[in-house]
């Protein structure tokens, strides 16, 4: 662009008309100054041409200067950019990380619930598989109905239960109950479809009982206020047990309780208040906080020597 300025300056110069005699003076000095800022204009678009003009494969001077200079600056701004973009980023980051967190929340609390369940089941098939096995090796001696517990005397929690099968389900009073850890207690109420159950750890139930390493008779009564634990009383003092012997049913009772049935260890033995007689403090075997599901006993076949 300056070239093509410059052409046309250099005709205008030529054409001038020469001034006056009595000009002369002034007109030298003003072609001397358009002379010499035509030369200034000229160096300076050559020099311009110069550094504007770069080799192939490489920048040019002014060029590779400038990005020099400039390419801290851009660094800068290419940093400050990138932080800038994180923090206007980072709300939509967080709304997106809560949503995940409550639906893992939502998940976690499924597979826990799921779990709980799965557990639940194995533990009910494993009771149950117990009583099956159970009522499978006594089958020969007695007829067992399973039966579920669906309520309990809060005023008396170890004394009644309610179980789930009734006088439709071929259930009547004072049949036995029992559980393949041992003996429960005795029907003593029916209806339709529910039983009440006398457990043993009440203070009004009494069985016929036995020692089985001494043979010592003795009948095994709930200990009122006991929290579950039961005392077998009138042992004969000849036959007296030893802590650790094992009671069980002794079928004297008007066969209410078929004989062997598994009852409690001995913990303790004492004299009774008479004096004339022992007496013995008894774990039972039956956990009776946790009972779910029982066997009721339905018919009883005695088998003879």
């Amino acid at each position: 662009m300056s070239i093509t300025v410059t052409v046309p300056l250099l005709f205008s110069i030529a054409e001038t008309p020469a001034p006056e005699e009595g000009d002369r003076y002034v007109s030298g000095l003003s072609t001397g100054k358009k002379l010499l800022l035509l030369g200034l204009l000229l160096v300076v678009v050559v020099t311009a041409l110069r550094y504007s003009v770069g080799g192939m494969g490489r920048f040019s001077p002014l060029a590779s200067s400038l990005r020099d200079i400039l390419s801290p600056i851009q660094r800068g701004m290419m940093i400050a950019g990138r932080e800038l973009g994180d923090f206007i980023a980072t709300p939509g980051r967080l709304i997106g990380l809560t949503k995940r967190y409550q639906q893992l929340e939502e998940q976690n609390s499924q597979l826990e619930s799921q779990l709980l369940q799965f557990k639940e089941i194995s533990e009910e098939n494993s009771r149950l598989k117990g009583m099956l096995d159970f009522s499978t090796n006594m089958a020969s001696q007695m007829t067992t109905k399973a039966a579920a517990v669906t309520g309990r005397d809060y005023g008396n929690w170890l004394g009644t239960i309610t179980i789930n099968k009734g006088a439709a389900q071929g259930i009547n009073s004072n049949m036995a109950v029992i559980t393949p850890a041992g003996l429960v207690g005795r029907v003593t109420r029916v209806s339709k479809n529910t039983a009440e159950v006398l457990l043993i750890t009440d203070s009004r139930s009494g069985v016929g009982s036995m020692v089985q390493e001494t043979r010592a008779p003795g009948i095994v009564e709930g200990v009122s206020g006991g929290k579950g634990s039961l005392v077998v009383v009138n042992i004969p003092p000849d036959l007296t047990p030893s802590p650790g012997d094992r009671v069980i049913t002794s079928g004297l009772d008007g066969s209410i309780f078929p004989k062997g049935i598994p009852i409690g260890t001995v913990r303790n033995v004492r004299k009774d208040e008479a004096g004339l007689f022992k007496m013995a403090d008894v774990e039972p075997y039956v956990d009776f906080n946790r009972l779910e599901e029982v066997l009721v006993v339905t018919s009883l076949t005695l088998k003879t020597p």
